[in-house]
C-alpha cells in the first residue's frame, strides 16, 4: 500500500500524486458533489508525495519501532523517527495503535486537539490500527468522530462509511 509496488497513478488537480488503482471514487481530496456518504476529505489509498503544508498520519507502537507497513514508509519517505512512537515527527504523524483501545483512544484525542490548533497543516490519516493491530474500521473509526468537523483532517473512506452510518 505504502510505496512497495508502483501503482498506477494520477495527479490531482492540487499536484498530489495519487493511486488511481481501483478507485472508483472522484478525486480523493476534493469531490465535486460531495455527499452525506462519502465526504470530499478523503486520504487517498496511495500516498507517495506531500505538499509542504501535508502530513502522513500513520499508525505507531508507543516505543516508535516503525519496522513494517505505513510506519516504515513514513520512516523513510516522511521523516517519521526511529524511537518516537507519537506525534509529529517530519511530515509524519504517529498515533499508537498497539497499546489497546484506551491507549489509542487517548492518542487520537490528542491528535484530534492537535489538528485543531493546526488549521494551516493538512492530516492525511491512513488506516490506523487496521493493520497488525488487527481492529477494523468499525471499531477504530468512531475515535475520529470529533476530526469530522475539521476541515483539515482527511480519514479513509472506510472510516467515513463507517462514521456516517451511526
Amino acid at each position: 500500500m505504502f510505496g512497495r509496488q508502483r501503482e498506477p497513478q494520477t495527479r490531482n488537480e492540487d499536484k498530489t500524486i495519487v493511486s488511481t488503482k481501483g478507485n472508483e471514487r472522484p478525486s480523493p481530496y476534493q469531490s465535486d458533489k460531495p455527499n452525506a456518504h462519502t465526504p470530499s476529505r478523503i486520504t487517498p489509498d496511495y500516498i507517495s508525495e506531500l505538499r509542504p503544508n501535508e502530513v502522513f498520519v500513520f499508525g505507531s507502537n508507543v516505543r516508535g519501532r516503525h519496522y513494517g507497513g505505513a510506519a516504515a514508509f513514513a520512516v523513510g519517505r516522511f521523516g517519521a523517527i526511529m524511537g518516537q512512537g507519537e506525534g509529529l515527527q517530519g511530515q509524519s504523524y504517529a498515533i499508537p495503535t498497539m497499546e489497546g483501545m484506551e491507549n489509542m483512544r487517548a492518542a487520537v484525542d490528542r491528535f484530534v486537539a492537535f489538528a485543531q490548533e493546526h488549521p494551516e497543516l493538512t492530516f492525511l490519516v491512513t488506516p490506523i490500527g487496521c493493520g497488525i493491530a488487527g481492529y477494523s474500521p468499525e471499531d477504530i473509526a468512531p475515535l475520529f468522530a470529533g476530526a469530522k468537523t475539521l476541515d483539515n483532517v482527511h480519514l479513509p473512506a472506510s472510516f467515513w462509511e463507517c462514521l456516517s452510518a451511526k
